[in-house]
């Protein structure tokens, strides 16, 4: 009951979040930023796994939860519908009391390719970049642990994505370039290359709101 009760607090949070960062947006005209709130848990499979529609909630129940800035750097570029922006964000790791949660910070180029069936919007995103946490997540050092590897708060960062403009899709004119989406927040050490972290790396559902204005 106990967590249940905690996971509860947390969206609520994160909802509060999200309204508070949608009216912020909804307040300016379209322009060259983009803000997203997000919030989700931690998963046991892996990114291969993940991607092929077999997620699997860890067991260990922790979460996290954030809020990420763009600045659309190239807008249809080479002439196909190919965007590419400069992301960071600050996130908060929740461990579920197995130990103090924590902060991270993260730094990406992301590119999203942009559908639009019936004339509304869907966006497939790929960001690529560095993820810095001044803690270790507790899945990463369980995953180390059963791979007998290292951990290291410096590891590669990936962000995954698929969202569709709400606005568009319900034909509401004020939440037109608000997306609803999720994403795979992916850590890792690329087998190795990355502070000679093979395997513990840490995978997070998230589901999240994005504005752009």
């Amino acid at each position: 009951m106990g967590t249940v009760i905690i996971q509860a607090v947390r969206l609520k949070r994160f909802l509060l979040l999200s309204f508070l960062c949608l009216s912020v947006s909804l307040a300016a005209g379209e322009g060259l930023w983009s803000v997203r709130a997000g919030y989700g848990y931690s998963d046991q499979n892996d990114l291969g796994e993940i991607l092929s529609l077999q997620p699997h909630p860890h067991p260990a129940g922790t979460s996290a939860g954030g809020v990420d800035i763009g600045y659309l750097l190239s807008k249809d570029t080479w002439n196909v519908p190919l965007d590419f922006y400069l992301r960071g964000g600050v996130s908060r790791f929740f461990e579920n009391g197995y130990q103090p949660d924590f902060n991270e910070v993260t730094f990406y180029i992301k590119a999203y390719w942009n559908f639009h069936p019936w004339n509304k919007t869907i966006r497939i995103g790929l960001g690529e970049g560095v993820s810095y946490a001044d803690g270790i997540p507790y899945v990463e050092k369980l995953e180390a642990e059963g791979e007998g590897d290292n951990n290291s708060k410096v590891l590669n960062y990936l962000d995954i994505s698929l969202d569709f403009d709400l606005g568009e899709w319900i034909g509401y004119a004020p939440l037109v370039r608000t997306y609803c989406g999720y994403a795979l927040k992916h850590r890792s050490g690329i087998y190795g290359l990355i502070n000679s972290v093979h395997r513990g790396g840490s995978n997070y559902n998230l589901f999240y709101i994005e504005h752009k204005f």
